[in-house]
Order: C-alpha cells, then sequence, then structure tokens
C-alpha cells in the first residue's frame, strides 16, 4: 500500500494537480453521434447503445410522466407526456395526483371552406380505463383527442410532437420555465410558459384557434368560503385571466391568485370566457364544446358563469407557415407555513408564516405574468444558451440525461426558498407533505448541483448548518427548524457535520471568495474539533473515528468504518488547505497530523483486500457524548445491532467523492481506491435483480439492474444488518459513478449511471422523479457529479487553476464548466501545429492564472482580448500546465485559447 507522507507545504502543492491522473482515456462518442439513434429504440438495445440525449418517448412510455415546469424553489405544475397538465404543487406543498376538475387545451382547424376539426390537444388516453364511475367526468375524458404524440424532454425544455390524422394541421408543444444558472431570482420565476406551434401543410389557409380552459384553483375544500371569482385583464404585456378567491382568510395557506394568460405582442385574435355556462350535471363542459367546436371562438361570455376560465387564440395561417400559440400559467400563494408544509417548528410556531420569495419579489400572480411576458426574449435566451451548452457536451447521453433530469428536483416542493430569501430543502417529497424537515446534512452532502449552478443556494445551506443549527459545542444538529434561531432539532450526525466542513471548502474553492471563506471559518473550525469532545468521534484525537456516529442510513455506527472515517480524512485536508489560506498555519499542521494518522490507520486496519469494512465495537452508554444518538438506532450500545460489518459498503468512498470534484488529494492508498471500486462494481453491481432478495424498500427489481447499498457475499452478513442495505438508491449509484469515471473506469461508471436511468423509462417510472425517502429526492442531485467527472473540468477559485482533461480521447471535445463565479464551454480542437484548447465563458467571470491542459509541447500561445499573453510552460506527462505571466479575469461572452504546438 502507498502511504504518502505529506507535509503541510507539500500536501498543498499536491492538492491541485492529482485530479484526472487516475484516468486513461478512452474513445467516447462525440455529442450527437448517440443522439442520432431511432427514437423508437427498445430497452435492450438502448442498454447496450446508450440513451440518447434529449430523451424521447412514445406510446406506453407517456403513461408516467410529469415534467415539473416552474421556477427553481417557487413550486411546479407536472406536464404530462401525451400533453396534459397533471401534478399542480403549486400550493407551498406537495399534491401528487391533484389537478382541478378541469384543465386542459383545446384545438380547432378549419382548412379553406372544409369542416373544421377539434379535440382536446392531449394524445390518447392510454389504459387502465377502470374506476367507480370509469374514467369519470373530469377534464372530459370522452372528448376527442389526438391520436399520438412523441415526448422530448432535456430539462429545462420540453416538446411533444402530436399527430392526428384527421386535423388538417401540424401541432407541437414546446414548455418551459427560465433557468439560468447562477440566476436564481430570474430561474425562481412561478410561471410555466407553454408554446404551441401550428403549420399549416395545406395549399389553403387554415384558420386554427387554442382554447385553454382552467377552473380556478384558489380554494379550499371549505364550500361556505368559495367565492372564486375570474376575472379578464390586458395590458401591453399580457392578456389573461386572474383568478383568485376573496372568500379565503388573508392568512389561509390557500390564499393566492392565479393567471392563465397570453403575451398580447403575439398579434392573435384573443377571446375569452370568465367562466363557463352555469347549470347542473354536465351541461357547462357541454355548452362550451358546442360553442368551441362550432365556430373555434368563445363568443359572448354566458351568464350565469361558472368557475372554469377560457383563454381562446385565434389565427389564420397562410399554405406552409407556421403560428405560435402561447400560453403563460403563473402563481402567487404568501402563506407558506411549517404546518402546512411539512416542516417541523418550534413549539407554537408552527402556523407562522415564514412566506416565498417569489411573493416578496411580485404582488400577484399577474405583476409574475407581466414581469415574464416583458422580459421573455431575455429570459428564453439566456436558458437557451444554458441548455445548449449542456446539450452539446461531448459527453454520454446517459450521463447528460441523469444529470439535466434531476435539475428538476429544484423546482420540485423539495425546496423552497423563504420569504426572505433563504433556500431550504426536504429529503423528498411525499405526496401530500414535504418528507424530511430541515436541509437534511447528510442527505443534501451527496448533491453537488446546487455548488455549481446555484452558489447562492449553497452558501444558504452552509448559512444553515453552521449559523444557528450549530449549538456552542460545536455540534450541527442535522435537521433545521423554522421559523430559525428559537431552538434546535436533534443531534448531529457524523457524516452530515463531516460533509458540511467539506461543501464549505469547496463553495470556497469553486468561488475564490477569501473573504467569504474567512468569515466562517470560525464556525467551520469549530465544527471540525467537535470530534474530539470526550466521548465524541475522535475523542482521542488520532484521526480516526471510533466513537458513536449516527449517519445517513438513520441509525449510529459503532467504531471505525470507511464511510464516516474517510469523510472525516476528507474534513481534515479540506480544513488544513482552509486554515493556511486564513492563516491558521497551527491548526493546519494538526489536521494534517491527524489526517496523516488516520488514513495510514485506515489503509492498514479496515481495508480487506478488496475493500474497506466497519471494525464493529460497542461503547457504553455512560462514555457517550450527548447530542450523538437517536432512538432509532441499537439499544444495546455495548453489542450494537444495525451495522455494516464486513460488507461491502456503496458509500464507503464519499469522502473521496466529493473532494476530488475540487482537486483535493487522494484520502486513502490510490491502489486501494481502485481495488475498492472494482470490487463495488462486482458485488453491489447487479445486472439482474431477479435474485436478489429485498425486504426492505423496494426502488429497483426483476430484471433491472441496480446497485445495491451494500453486498455481503465475502462476509457474513450480521443477523440485524443496519437499515435499508438491500436497497438501491440511485442517489448512491450516480456517486460511485462518479468516482468510478474519475479514477479510469469509465465504461463502468456510464454503465452504472445507464442502468439507473433505464429504470426510469416513462413507462415504469416518471423520468423527472427519483424516489428514495420521498419523491424528488434530493440525494439523487449527485448526478451533476457524474457529469463533472466526465468533463474533467476543475476549477480552483483559490488558486486561479484551471484542469480540463476529459478522462475519454478529446482530440474532438467540447463540453459545458461552471464555477462558483460563472459558467460557459470548453473546447479542444487539432490545430496543424498541434491542439488548441479553447474556453468560454457565457455567464459570470473566471479568474485563471493557468490552465492544466492536454499536450506535450514545450511551448503555448495564449490568446485573450485580442492580445497574445505571456505565459511560462511546464510538462507533466500527457498534459502541460501553461502559467500566466499575469492573472486574466475572463468575463461574460469572452475567450481564451491556448495552443499548445508540437
Amino acid at each position: 500500500m502507498d502511504k504518502l507522507k505529506l507535509d503541510r507545504r507539500s500536501f498543498l502543492r499536491h492538492a491541485a494537480g492529482v485530479v484526472g491522473a487516475a484516468t486513461q482515456p478512452v474513445h467516447w462518442p462525440e455529442a450527437g453521434e448517440a443522439e442520432n439513434g431511432r427514437a423508437d429504440e427498445e430497452q435492450s438495445e438502448l442498454s447496450v447503445e446508450g440513451i440518447p440525449y434529449p430523451r424521447k418517448f412514445h406510446g406506453r412510455q407517456l403513461k408516467m410522466i410529469s415534467f415539473p415546469l416552474g421556477g427553481v424553489a417557487a413550486g411546479s405544475i407536472g406536464l404530462g407526456g401525451r400533453g396534459q397538465l397533471c401534478n399542480w404543487e403549486i400550493f407551498n406543498r406537495p399534491n401528487k395526483g391533484f389537478r382541478p376538475p378541469y384543465a386542459f387545451a383545446s384545438i380547432w382547424a378549419q382548412a379553406g371552406s372544409h369542416e373544421p376539426v377539434a379535440r382536446v390537444l392531449e394524445s390518447r388516453i392510454l389504459p387502465p380505463y377502470e374506476g367507480q364511475d370509469g374514467l369519470g367526468s373530469e377534464n372530459a375524458p370522452g372528448l376527442s383527442r389526438l391520436d399520438s404524440a412523441v415526448f422530448t424532454g432535456g430539462y429545462p425544455f420540453a416538446h411533444i410532437a402530436f399527430e392526428d390524422k384527421s386535423l388538417p394541421v401540424q401541432v407541437e408543444l414546446e414548455a418551459f420555465s427560465p433557468f439560468i444558472p447562477h440566476e436564481p431570482d430570474d430561474s425562481g420565476l412561478p410561471v410555466a410558459i407553454l408554446r404551441y406551434r401550428v403549420t399549416n401543410p395545406n395549399r389553403a389557409a387554415t384558420k386554427v384557434s387554442i382554447a385553454f380552459s382552467i377552473d380556478n384553483p384558489v380554494k379550499t375544500g371549505d364550500r361556505s368560503s368559495d367565492r372564486r371569482v375570474n376575472v379578464y385583464r390586458s395590458s401591453s404585456e399580457a392578456a389573461g385571466l386572474y383568478m383568485s378567491n376573496p372568500g379565503l382568510a388573508a392568512d389561509d395557506p390557500m390564499a393566492g391568485s392565479f393567471v392563465l394568460a397570453t403575451m398580447t405582442r403575439d398579434g392573435a385574435r384573443i377571446s375569452h370566457w370568465e367562466g363557463w355556462p352555469k347549470g347542473r350535471w354536465w351541461n357547462a363542459p357541454l355548452l362550451f364544446w358546442d360553442q368551441f367546436s362550432k365556430s373555434g371562438e368563445t363568443g359572448a361570455q354566458p351568464e350565469p358563469h361558472d368557475s372554469v376560465g377560457v383563454l381562446c387564440l385565434q389565427a389564420t395561417i397562410a399554405p406552409g407557415k407556421s403560428e405560435d400559440f402561447p400560453f403563460l400559467l403563473g402563481w402567487h400563494f404568501p402563506n407558506r407555513t411549517p404546518e402546512w408544509c411539512g416542516w417541523s417548528a418550534p413549539a407554537g410556531e408552527e402556523k407562522a408564516i415564514i412566506g416565498n420569495f417569489y411573493a416578496a419579489r411580485f404582488k400577484d400572480a399577474w405583476e409574475t405574468v407581466e414581469y415574464t411576458a416583458r422580459n421573455i426574449d431575455s429570459l428564453e435566451a439566456r436558458t437557451r444558451k444554458f441548455a445548449d451548452a449542456f446539450r452539446d457536451s461531448s459527453v454520454p447521453g446517459e450521463v447528460k440525461d441523469a444529470a439535466s433530469a434531476n435539475l428538476s428536483t429544484l423546482a420540485s416542493t423539495t425546496c423552497f426558498r423563504t420569504a426572505d430569501g433563504e433556500f431550504h430543502g426536504f429529503e423528498g417529497s411525499d405526496d401530500t407533505r414535504g418528507c424530511c424537515f430541515g436541509n437534511c446534512t447528510h442527505v443534501w452532502n451527496y448533491e453537488t448541483a446546487t455548488a455549481f449552478l446555484f452558489p447562492s443556494f449553497a452558501r444558504s445551506l452552509r448559512r444553515s448548518a453552521f449559523g444557528y443549527s450549530m449549538d456552542e459545542a460545536g455540534a450541527i444538529h442535522f435537521r433545521q427548524l423554522l421559523p430559525e434561531g428559537k431552538t434546535r432539532s436533534g443531534f448531529a450526525a457524523a457524516d452530515g457535520q463531516m460533509g458540511q466542513i467539506v461543501h464549505a471548502w469547496l463553495d470556497w474553492k469553486l468561488s475564490g471568495d477569501d473573504a467569504w471563506l474567512r468569515s466562517i471559518w470560525p464556525r467551520v473550525k469549530k465544527a471540525l474539533e467537535f470530534a474530539w469532545v470526550p466521548g465524541g468521534w475522535d475523542a482521542n484525537r488520532d484521526g480516526v473515528l471510533e466513537g458513536v456516529q449516527h449517519n445517513t442510513y438513520d441509525v449510529e455506527f459503532y467504531g471505525p468504518n470507511p464511510m464516516c472515517g474517510i469523510y472525516y480524512l476528507g474534513a481534515l485536508s479540506a480544513c488544513a488547505e482552509m486554515a493556511e489560506a486564513v492563516g491558521d498555519t497551527s491548526s493546519a499542521n494538526e489536521y494534517l497530523r491527524l489526517f496523516e494518522h488516520g488514513r495510514q490507520w485506515i489503509d492498514t486496519n479496515l481495508f480487506n483486500g478488496e475493500y474497506y469494512f466497519q471494525k464493529v465495537q460497542g461503547i457504553p452508554k455512560d462514555q457517550i457524548a450527548p447530542n450523538l444518538t437517536s432512538d432509532m438506532g441499537s439499544e444495546n450500545t455495548e453489542a450494537p445491532e444495525y451495522q455494516v460489518g464486513r460488507g461491502c459498503l456503496v458509500d464507503q468512498l464519499i469522502g473521496q467523492y466529493l473532494v476530488e470534484i475540487c482537486g483535493l488529494q487522494p484520502l486513502v492508498s490510490e491502489e486501494n481506491i481502485r481495488t475498492t471500486l472494482r470490487s463495488i462494481y462486482r458485488y453491489n453491481y447487479k445486472p439482474s435483480l431477479a435474485d436478489h432478495d429485498n425486504v426492505e424498500r423496494t426502488y429497483a427489481l426483476n430484471d433491472e439492474a441496480a446497485v445495491v447499498v451494500c453486498d455481503y457475499a465475502k462476509a457474513e452478513r450480521p443477523r440485524i444488518p443496519f437499515p435499508y442495505y438491500a436497497e438501491a438508491w440511485t442517489g448512491q449509484e450516480y456517486l460511485v459513478a462518479a468516482l468510478m469515471i474519475h479514477w479510469g473506469m469509465v465504461a463502468e461508471g456510464v454503465e452504472v449511471v445507464r442502468s439507473a436511468r433505464l429504470r426510469f423509462d416513462g413507462e415504469k417510472r416518471n423520468p423527472w422523479d427519483e424516489a428514495e425517502c420521498g419523491q424528488h429526492y434530493a440525494r439523487a442531485m449527485s448526478s451533476w457529479s457524474a457529469f463533472v467527472s466526465m468533463s474533467g473540468f476543475i476549477y480552483d477559485g483559490a488558486k486561479a487553476h484551471v484542469i480540463a482533461v476529459p478522462p475519454v480521447a478529446h482530440d474532438r471535445f467540447r463540453c459545458f464548466w461552471s464555477s462558483g463565479t460563472g459558467w460557459g464551454t470548453f473546447s479542444y480542437l487539432p490545430t496543424s501545429g498541434g491542439t488548441r484548447f479553447s474556453i468560454r465563458v457565457l455567464f459570470g467571470t473566471l479568474n485563471c492564472g493557468s490552465f492544466e491542459v492536454t499536450g506535450t509541447a514545450p511551448t503555448a500561445v495564449v490568446r485573450y482580448g485580442g492580445q497574445t499573453l505571456p505565459n511560462d510552460v511546464v510538462r507533466s506527462g500527457e498534459r502541460v500546465i501553461v502559467k500566466l505571466h499575469r492573472a486574466v479575469n475572463l468575463k461574460s461572452d469572452s475567450d481564451l485559447s491556448i495552443e499548445v504546438r508540437s
């Protein structure tokens, strides 16, 4: 085993240069090669050929699709695979399966003098068709719909191509909400944009109308408060129906507004009803359909009318031309309370209004829609800039699919921003309440999407962890209560605490913000040194966690184990670098002493030749420090149950996973890391689960492939093992895939990602909802890390150093990158004299003093802003390090190129 002995200076020098050295380039198809496959590939073919991106679905694969439309941390409405609206989760809590009684679009088309054709603008309803009333009457399932549809999804854009042999026009839908990395406010608009495009293939002009009907959703189950009203409004920006309910108390969680609108500048003729004709039985939908199917417009407002508003757009389309029919759905529900959404609160504060940030920004839904309409060109252009850069990356389609799909979790009810702008997250979302409140550290530690794409959200999570959630002793209570600042919840989790320390380091490295580091460092230092309290995790200060360690498996591990132990090594090494940066040299030296001893001890005592294991050590209760145990683990602390023992744990290297994403050195033996990853692939990865027995929660089954949490093929399973050991979690699958990719097992890592995403095929599961303890589970955003590993892009803002060496053959390569200060693209292209590396900033800035890129030549020509920049070149194997004589701060829409000449 290679036990490196590093002093503080050597450690810090080594940290920036090791990432990528573990990998050997392999060939992977260029972006577009995989995407050229047929849309109707069978799963067995895809499992060999890969998953295209964006991903296409049709037929039975449309059944489970619910694509979240809405701003990050602002709620969402699901766009179903057939074009229907489902899962209306805009009311400050989950609402799976809910939709208003009537909420659908309809199309009417008349080619020349032919008879008009009217259809509900959805493809046909899929089986099953049974229920106590058959399919019932809501949303008029018996009305004619279109023959079929093909759904293409690459978050944040969804596209549906409809097909119908009787409709004289061609119809498609593009739907999205603004999603712009590093711009949380404009990405957090409570609005969905649906743009129907109709093309006339006929020789004669064709008149087309699209009418959107929605029952006012601002209501409760209390009929006495039902005074809903729909009012038509128009301005220079938008026209539509403003829906509210004056019968609700001002502080009712359902009090608010909803808007169905269009943009007035698009030129279509607009008509509306503030409500369908009021009547008994099914008079209302019948009379609406009679009117629309006959004339393609609403006509005079019927009186009396009900609460189902209609907005109708009509245009005449010339032969061979297309016309857009845009609709905006906006919402505004300001009264979020802990009790309503499922977040725990201090006693007596359950009904306190903690609010929504978007509601502090906009006074109602109409103002939101007007802002969106007024700024639609900019919002859409910036969203497309990100989506295009990501889509065109030379990264396997399944890796892009996983990373993209799980970004939608940010727009689900798992995430929200309170009125003060702070970001908060459940672990996931149950059907009607948030699941597992509190920014749970040991779950949110796995994700890296916030750090790379919305760093203000990441810092908000850090303010929570190192703020009031940390007690006077330094224990981070891993679940935050709201309103904050009155009492703390529970106790400390060893993995949660160490992960937050590493995340603080990650936030600093991605930004290079030394002032921020100095401001948070005293709290980070206190959190690390909490491990040393008597009866604590590392009470004897030897770099090994021997104490009682609560963790993400909702129990305590007793004795040294790789998951928490290597996490601790990551925290020690990260803190050594942070301490050095703030001038705390004595602390840096102490952390490195503990790190060196701990890594040697773990390599010597916990590695069995194939992987790392746990040494179970019981501890008397009176020797356990306060705030370390739950009531969910072993009652007997001296002969504890619920342990890993000698099993092969999938996330035993999670500490390594987090530190390598920003270039820190290997925490344990490099050879042991490689061997462990090979063992996880050999034991935990199951190409089929047909013979895998699991009495716990089931997320994968039958002939599906998955990585299980822990495998005991090479060891005797404890009689009572830890909970969840036989389950399969996508958040861990992506973690281990990212590690494999980084450490040279690219094919295996991509296979793990592919296997996970094939389970979410639209027929069996929703591709935009990966569940664990709740739907839209936060841990699954670890999928972003697999994308980062495939890109080979690492930014050290503290040193203004860029590493851009993909782990695949990249003589022609392009990819999206992001840091804590900006995002853009980089590329490799061959030249007549060597290789050209280019980096472009599309948003923000990137401070650059040196670059580590592929090449072997002794010289490089660096160009930026029309100038040639002086530099020095240092060769390092198949790479060169290009050091600029003076750092440059790359600005938005600027390019820097490096030509390494042979």
